[in-house]
């Protein structure tokens, strides 16, 4: 048993709400745990200058946590982003580019922004997951619009994290087991099994191929969870309309 009573193979609380805030055009408050983090998308018909006269579109994020999400306050990112959360709203924002068709976009901008209004543990798949919701629902904003023909989602994509506690592999670790775990790695991966990205590390001593295939069961088990909570979330209208593999 863990310091919270879970299984070793059991997630945190998961709750999402899609259509959180009136003016986005995508918007998704994501609750784990004690981890929240409220993601938006914002349409801009426009594309960096890389991109001008490409016929595609791009996917783009922000990520930032807030003063008090924290057990003591933060400064605010008044001057530029900080090395932490510069190197995840790149984690967040090439995530999801790897489940868009871009081309299907054609000059448009959506820009993703994930604050974190409560941290223990997970913002950055949170993050992911969370954003993946505000991001398919801009999408059908497009396509009822009718500024795109083609719903732009090849697949569902979520992240979590996984680790080594206690000697033992375990599922979705909470702030205070992270500061423990021995292993410590965040995993995004699609509804169809593809990993997209896998950041982690020992904390202390080497792991074995064997331990690192457990760790990706894990991951797996929580994905397939994560995934039905999203297409739970976005409901038959949105998810009927992801191109996800069968």
């Amino acid at each position: 048993m863990r310091i919270d009573g879970r299984n070793l193979n059991e997630l945190r609380p998961l709750s999402i709400k899609r259509s959180y805030l009136k003016y986005p055009e995508g918007s998704a408050l994501i609750e784990l745990g004690d981890t929240a983090v409220l993601c938006t998308a914002s349409v801009e018909e426009r594309v960096p200058d890389f991109l001008k006269g490409s016929r595609r579109g791009w996917v783009t994020a922000e990520y930032a946590m807030l003063p008090r999400s924290t057990e003591t306050r933060i400064a605010r990112e008044r001057n530029g982003f900080n090395a932490r959360s510069l190197e995840i709203q790149r984690l967040i924002g090439r995530s999801l580019r790897a489940v868009v068709n871009m081309e299907a976009l054609d000059g448009i901008t959506i820009r993703i922004d994930c604050d974190v209004l409560q941290a223990d543990g997970g913002t950055r798949t949170a993050a992911i997951s969370g954003a993946y919701v505000a991001l398919a629902e801009a999408f059908f904003y497009l396509f009822q619009k009718k500024q795109i023909g083609q719903f732009p989602l090849n697949d569902y994509l979520s992240a979590v994290s996984v680790g080594k506690l206690n000697g033992t592999s375990v599922m979705d670790l909470s702030f205070v087991e992270d500061s423990q775990a021995a292993v410590d790695m965040n995993l995004v991966m699609t509804a169809g099994g593809k990993l997209v990205e896998i950041q982690g590390s020992s904390e202390d001593k080497p792991f074995s191929i064997e331990e690192l295939n457990r760790m990706l069961d894990l991951a797996g088990e929580a994905i397939s969870v994560i995934t039905n909570k999203q297409k739970e979330t976005l409901g038959v209208e949105i998810s009927g309309l992801i191109n996800a593999p069968s």
